[in-house]
């Protein structure tokens, strides 16, 4: 899967293969039995793209395993040789080439099945999504999504988040970076996997130009206190809100439908809202970048 992406192309039309995805019943579970060694998707987004390249540091997501219906293993296999971007770590990516021109690029960490992702690419195309899960379902059905509203300011990254930005993304090279209802990680021995803590900011300045927005949000209150207390105290970020403290949901990211179900149960949903800041702006603690940045 090479990086060199251009605007999206008419796909490849589906094969006549019986054995192939494209032959199966819409929304019926893909059963096709592979030999030993065979991957999954043979032109699709690789089972573990970076391998034993890096570290096995401890990892803030956990691979979901489920069914991939006969539709979404049809768009992975036709889309995603132009759509898709396997997280290697082996070289680094031109966004430009990427998408095909040079509009701001936004990294959203973690999309679920896609439908918010497409309803922001469709409210805003003069800004490029670089949307990174490692859901295979969620893969399939956004570029499906993508396909069938004609987003072509949308790509789907398969992988690790922060291999993206340590070893594929350049300095300021992101215009935004959004990380909707990740994984809490809610027993106390756990919190060590959450994704925003002090390390990752350090990584994610680094990359996010100044005046970027750090958009999160979250359902879990302990972990969204845990967010504020740690962005308010990066000399890199500063709050939005005057005042401190949390965001009200802002119009551009849509409300989703498990979301609403939460807010149904009277959960708790909270935006945070920050900015990169110019470098220099703050003096309190030095911005130290991460190793290998």
């Amino acid at each position: 899967m090479s990086d060199s992406l251009n605007a999206p192309e008419t796909p490849r039309s589906r094969s006549n293969d019986p054995g192939e995805a494209a032959s199966h019943v819409p929304g019926v579970p893909v059963r096709h039995t592979r030999a030993k060694g065979e991957p999954r998707f043979p032109d699709g987004p690789s089972a573990d793209p970076a391998g034993s390249h890096f570290e096995r540091r401890i990892r803030s997501f956990q691979p979901r395993r489920s069914r991939v219906t006969a539709g979404q293993a049809d768009a992975l296999q036709r889309l995603w040789p132009t759509w898709g971007l396997d997280i290697d770590g082996q070289h680094t990516i031109d966004l430009g080439e990427l998408f095909g021109n040079g509009n701001p690029v936004v990294l959203e960490i973690g999309f679920g099945m896609g439908e918010a992702t497409a309803q922001m690419a469709a409210a805003d195309p003069d800004t490029n999504i670089l949307a990174v899960d490692v859901h295979t379902p969620g893969q399939g059905n956004l570029l499906n999504l993508a396909e069938q509203q004609k987003l072509s300011n949308i790509r789907v990254g398969n992988g690790d988040a922060i291999i993206l930005l340590r070893e594929m993304l350049t300095r300021d090279s992101l215009a935004g970076l959004r990380v909707y209802f990740p994984d809490p990680w809610p027993k106390k021995r756990h919190h060590k996997r959450r994704l925003i803590q002090q390390e990752f900011l350090d990584l994610a300045a680094t990359r996010l130009r100044p005046g970027a927005l750090l958009h999160c949000a979250t359902d879990w209150e302990p972990y969204a206190e845990q967010m504020l207390d740690v962005l308010t105290a990066h000399p890199g970020f500063e709050n939005t809100q005057a005042g401190g403290g949390f965001a009200a949901r802002p119009d551009f990211r849509p409300l989703t439908r498990f979301e609403g179900q939460g807010l149904d149960k009277g959960h708790v949903v909270n935006d945070l809202l920050f900015r990169r800041v110019q470098h220099g702006d703050r003096t309190d603690r030095p911005d130290q970048p991460p190793t290998g940045a």
